[in-house]
Order: C-alpha cells, then structure tokens, then sequence
C-alpha cells in the first residue's frame, strides 16, 4: 500500500530541498545552484534565486564564479532555457538532459520540425553538419546566436545538394529575412550545448555570446556514460519536487511522458510510491525527510521562474484561482514566500539608482511580514544596482 502525504509535508520538504527553509551560508553558492540547476530568463533572474537561498549572495561573488574562478556555468539546458549549474555537475545538466532519440530531441527543441521536413533531413544530421562547424567558427571568439548562427549556415550550405541548398538558403519561418537554414543552426546550437559543445560567455549589453566550452574552462566537460548523468538528473529533480511523476518530470525536462524511459528505468529501483493527488514517486531515501520537514518561517522575494515555482503541481504551492497572476505566458512577476506559503507577487521598476517594488498579496499580509519584505527589498537593491528602494504593498 502506498504511503499517504500531506500537502503541508510536501510543501515542508521542497522548500528544504531547495535551501529555502534556512539560507545557506555564504560559500553556499554552487550547492544551491547544483540543486536543480538556477533558470537565467528572463536575464538576471537567477541572481535573485541565488540570493533567496544564499546569505550575503552579492553580483561580485557570482560573477566571479563565473568569469574568474569558472565554477558555475551557463548554457541552455532544461526545456531549452538559459540555466547557471556548477561546472563540475556539467555532465549531468548537459549529458543528462540530452534526449537519445530523434523524436524526443525535436520535441525538446519545439519549432524546427517543419524545416527538418522541408529540407528531408533529420535533427540528428542537422545537428552534425552544424557540429562539424563550429569549432572553427567559435575557436577563439565570442559570438551571439545571430551571428553565430548566420556564418554556420553559410558554411553548411556550401556541402548541400543544390535542391537541398535552394531550400536552405530560402527564407525561413522564423525571422524576416532569416534563411531557413539560419533558423535551423539556432536549434542545433541548443543540442551542441547539450553535447558539452559550447556554453554562454557572460553578457554583453544585450547579447549572450557563446564560446566553445573546452576554450572557456581549459578543458571539455568529462565524458560520462549518459544512464549515470541520467539518473542523477532525475535524483536531483526527485529531492527537489517529489513526490513527483513521469509527466511531470517530463513537463521539466522538455521531453514527452513517453520518451522518459531512459532516466525513469535507471533509477526506479530507488523510488518508493506515495499517494498525493493520485500516485507518485519519491527517492526511497527521503522517505524520513518528507515525513519530518519542518515547516519554514520568514520571507523571501523570489524572481519569476524560480526553480521552486517551476513546479508542475502547481496547484499544490498556489491556489488555482491565482495560477494566471503568477504564471504568465509573457512578464511573469516574481512570487512572494511567508512562512512556507506563496502569498503574493511582486514587480520591480528601476528610474535612475532607485528602484521600486510592487508587491501584491493574494489576502492579509500581518505586519512582521510586511516589515520582513521590507528588509528583503533592500537586499535585492544592490543586485539591481540600486541605491534606494521604496516597496509599495497592494493586495488583488
């Protein structure tokens, strides 16, 4: 018979999962970031997430990391989007995420499809010849997709049949004036960071330059045999949003439910199932740790796409009536936690060094909340590269 779990034990054990019970300390930097990994987008947003989970996290520290020491890494990864993970875990957030079929590569990669059909060749070869250049293209520079992608193409499209070529060369769907092709190289560049390729250099004003990531941290990332980075991928994703399902795993990911059998395989002699909202999963380790997490107190500012608020249950941590407040389709606001709960939302406006803060509760906000959010707006300031900050209370 399935363990029964509360939502409240569940909701306790994700917030301690991911460090947002009690801050890490100040060298906590690459444990919370190697967590689930940290989503970049919409730019700067991980920063915030960082801070939410480490104590005294400043732009400086992070930035180093990055560009001086090179501990934690950047690179498209889960559903394709912009992640910080620590360079040392590389082969799990690239190895691991990479699907091993055809099918589940283009679901990952949502939009190419049609292209790949136009020109009768597949994702995997499209991959190829787009991997076959790159080194030289990249080797000893920085370079944005644009431009990345515009020199690529025109090299592939030198080696392709001249009907292939004509339709290569044509205009694609995807941008005015953009060759078809150009649009099919930014697809593959997403699959070549998954294959350890290459990674993002730090911005640029508004560009995100790429460089080969062996040329980046002096060495390639270490070949591990894809089920190892697999099954670590889907541990982590476990301790972090379990109990969990394939679905919603897969939701995570950017695969389809059907095409999870390869992590999913690997690790189900470490599950044990529990009833929450119908069957689901936990690693059989953390049992204990569901059943005793203590329940979090204070409050955090956390940016839109946290990695906790990624979570497919969504129902579980915000009330439904509140899902299109907090999720959008386009300028999500970041979500407020008071004592284990997401009770609001917040928005940000910068003019000159001040910057202001909106935030809006989903009811009553008691005043040691209100004066805890004041405190936690002044140390996202900084981050923003503010001097002042006024916070602004409203309710929906």
């Amino acid at each position: 018979m399935a363990h029964r779990v509360s939502t409240g034990g569940v909701i306790a054990f994700r917030l301690g999962a991911h460090h947002l019970t009690e801050r890490l300390g100040e060298g906590g930097l690459l444990d919370a970031a190697g967590r689930c990994g940290i989503q970049n987008s919409p730019p700067g947003s991980a920063l915030l997430a960082l801070h939410a989970r480490v104590r005294n996290l400043t732009q400086e520290q992070v930035a180093d990391a990055v560009a001086g020491e090179k501990s934690l890494l950047q690179t498209w990864c889960m559903r394709g989007a912009p992640f910080y993970f620590p360079a040392s875990d590389a082969p799990v957030f690239t190895t691991g995420v990479l699907p091993p079929t055809e099918a589940a590569m283009r679901h990952l990669v949502p939009g190419v499809e049609q292209a790949l059909n136009k020109l009768g060749m597949s994702m995997i070869e499209a991959v190829r010849l787009t991997g076959a250049e790159i080194g030289d293209v990249l080797s000893g520079r920085r370079l944005a997709i644009n431009e990345l992608g515009a020199e690529i193409a025109a090299r592939i499209a030198r080696r392709l049949p001249k009907r292939q070529r004509d339709i290569w060369q044509e205009e694609g769907p995807y941008a005015p004036g953009q060759p078809l092709g150009e649009g099919v190289v930014h697809f593959c560049v997403r699959i070549l960071t998954l294959q350890g390729v290459v990674c993002f250099a730090p911005r640029a004003g508004t560009k995100a330059p790429f460089v080969l990531v062996d040329e980046w941290l002096g060495h390639p990332i270490p070949d591990t045999d894809p089920d190892l980075a697999r099954a670590e991928l889907l541990r982590r994703y476990l301790r972090c949003y379990g109990p969990s399902t394939r679905g919603d795993f897969a939701a995570w990911a950017g695969i389809h439910t059907g095409d999870t059998g390869p992590w999913w395989s690997v690790v189900e002699d470490e599950m044990t199932q529990v009833e929450f909202g119908g069957t689901a999963w936990i690693l059989t380790e953390d049992l204990d740790a569901l059943r005793s997490a203590p329940m979090p107190k204070g409050v955090r500012l956390l940016p839109p796409r946290d990695p906790y608020t990624q979570v497919r249950d969504r129902e579980t941590i915000v009330d439904k009536k509140y899902h299109r407040e907090v999720w959008k389709m386009v300028g999500e606001p970041g979500t407020v936690l008071a004592g284990g709960k997401i009770t609001g939302t917040w928005r940000s406006h910068k003019s000159g060094r001040k910057l202001t803060i909106t935030i809006k509760t989903f009811g009553s906000l008691p005043d040691r909340d209100r004066k805890s959010l004041q405190g936690e707006a002044e140390q996202v300031g900084p981050l923003r590269g503010a001097s002042s900050v006024d916070v602004e209370f409203d309710s929906y």
